[in-house]
């Protein structure tokens, strides 16, 4: 990677998010702006929006030139430029691998340094064992073959790498309700080793796991649904660091919410209502141990 903290799809969200905060400081439509450089407008909204499209640099230069930007921020925004440039270890998989509408979350999750994942339907990717993944991969991509999901199956132990790896550790806080404990993926045996997984996982230093139990009621996270807080590291130019981002998984399409209210609204969320009513780690320890004893007796 070409920084510590920067790929080449988190500098292309960072770049558009910087140049879209320039230009509508300038009170400048997007229109105006493609036309003044001569580009479509459907171009500068995929910039803004951080979408793999070819960058000039000169014509992100007039640009910057456009936004009466100083010397500052012409700099950040070219250093921005070179670093959509990096590749990252996903990008060695074909798209049968990894989705393409996936690609971008991979590509967040391996900028961040930490990750808080709420969870009310099955396990976060993270924290998968190989036959739960491969179970799960079946329902959800069934028209794969066994290779392609083999491919697939791949690439998600090596998104596990960044928990245990002798790189940059992630830091996890897991919330899980306990319906998605109980939701039989695969068989009784799967879950038996999945929740044992859980377990073990659970010891590590880096990782919280957190339980909301069914005695806890109907709460406010239930009427929200899945969504995952990516942190990223500071950069050493603060003003590259990666703005944090809500990821929120959608059959038609997902959503990254990057502004700071939406932001603030989730982590409220959490705070105020999940960590609330969840069992702290040792009781979430204790109800997912009773959980897995009852699938063992399944067999």
């Amino acid at each position: 990677m070409a920084s510590p903290t920067t790929d080449s799809n988190v500098a292309r969200r960072m770049l558009g998010l910087t140049l879209e905060t320039m230009r509508v400081k300038q009170g400048i439509s997007r229109e105006n702006a493609a036309e003044a450089i001569a580009i479509a407008r459907s171009t500068l909204w995929k910039i803004e929006t951080g979408q793999a499209v070819r960058l000039n640099p000169v014509l992100i230069k007039h640009l910057c030139d456009l936004y009466e930007s100083d010397a500052q921020q012409a700099q950040v925004v070219l250093e921005l430029v070179k670093e959509t440039k990096a590749k990252g270890w996903w990008q060695a998989f074909a798209e049968d691998a990894i989705p393409k509408e996936f690609g971008l979350f991979v590509s967040l999750e391996d900028a961040a340094e930490r990750i808080t994942s709420y969870q009310t339907v099955f396990l976060p990717g993270l924290l998968h064992t190989v036959e739960y993944r491969r179970a799960l991969s079946w329902i959800e991509f069934p028209d794969k073959s066994s290779e392609e999901h083999e491919r697939m199956l791949e690439v998600s132990l090596k998104r596990q790498q960044r928990l245990v790896g002798d790189g940059k550790v992630l830091t996890l806080n897991v919330l899980i309700d306990e319906t998605v404990l109980r939701r039989v993926t695969g068989s009784a045996p799967i879950m038996q080793a999945q929740l044992r997984h859980l377990l073990e996982v659970g010891k590590l230093p880096n990782v919280s796991i957190r339980v909301v139990p069914l005695k806890a009621g109907t709460y406010r996270g239930l009427t929200i649904g899945t969504f995952v807080i990516l942190d990223f590291p500071a950069h050493p130019k603060a003003e590259l660091t990666m703005p944090p981002v809500v990821y929120v998984q959608g059959f038609l399409g997902d959503l990254y919410l990057e502004q700071p209210s939406e932001v603030r609204q989730y982590r409220e969320v959490v705070r105020a209502d999940i960590e609330r009513v969840a069992l702290d780690e040792p009781d979430s320890r204790a109800l997912i141990l009773e959980i897995a004893r009852e699938y063992a007796a399944w067999t």
